[in-house]
């Protein structure tokens, strides 16, 4: 928590209460020190969802699936979004959680690595959610422009990654100071960083531009693209 801590409860007593299966994954969460995004942050994820009326969407490191809970829920039914996790006992709690709440069916599930299982997908997304390991963010960087639609979000979790980016000591912080830095540059994106938690950043795809192929060389937007 950035901010002040005694404003962090104060934020999650405003919040409405959320259903049964959220709050067993809260509990879940907390009891085995499972990094979660918590209900604050997955209500924004829920309303960036909205907003942008994102129906096909790819989580990279989705860990018990907590916030694809928020994602797939707030995308509707017929939505695609992708789970994806390195783990497959997270793989299969996270499954049957959302099964149990009805959202089983609008998620596929990647096991493995989450770029990698990106690669294996086709066609673009209306929104892309970026939890990797802290440092991989700058390969999500370099794979995701040219998977979002013009007008997409990229939506990314930990950018202040608890005040450690103004003093980077390991491989995790250079690799979150490195990723904000060339974010806030790309010339692809429009960002903000909104502090809440841990810091989220917010960044839309501009709808033409030069962006960065997956083998690194630079390709041209000349408009907007198909969705699928």
């Amino acid at each position: 928590m950035i901010l002040n801590p005694d404003l962090e409860p104060y934020i999650h007593n405003l919040l409405p209460a959320r259903p049964p299966v959220l709050m067993e994954m809260e509990a879940y969460a907390a009891e085995h020190d499972v990094p979660i995004v918590g209900p604050a942050v997955g209500g924004l994820l829920a309303l960036m969802v909205k907003i942008s009326g994102a129906r096909r969407i790819f989580e990279l490191g989705s860990a018990i699936g907590y916030s694809t809970y928020w994602l797939a829920d707030a995308a509707g039914p017929g939505a695609e979004v992708h789970y994806s996790d390195g783990s497959a006992e997270n793989t299969a709690r996270a499954r049957a959680w959302l099964q149990r709440a009805g959202l089983a069916s609008r998620i596929t599930f990647h096991t493995g690595d989450a770029l990698q299982a990106l690669a294996a997908t086709s066609g673009l997304y209306d929104l892309i959610f970026n939890d990797v390991d802290k440092e991989g963010y700058p390969d999500v960087l370099r794979a995701v422009p040219l998977r979002l639609k013009p007008g997409g979000l990229l939506l990314t979790d930990n950018t202040l990654w608890s005040a450690r980016v103004l003093k980077p000591e390991d491989s995790s912080d250079h690799g979150v100071v490195a990723f904000n830095r060339a974010l806030f540059a790309h010339p692809d994106f429009e960002t903000t960083l909104v502090p809440l938690r841990d810091g989220v950043t917010v960044s839309r795809k501009r709808s033409h531009g030069v962006g960065l192929r997956l083998d690194g060389r630079e390709a041209q937007e000349d408009g907007p693209q198909a969705a699928h």
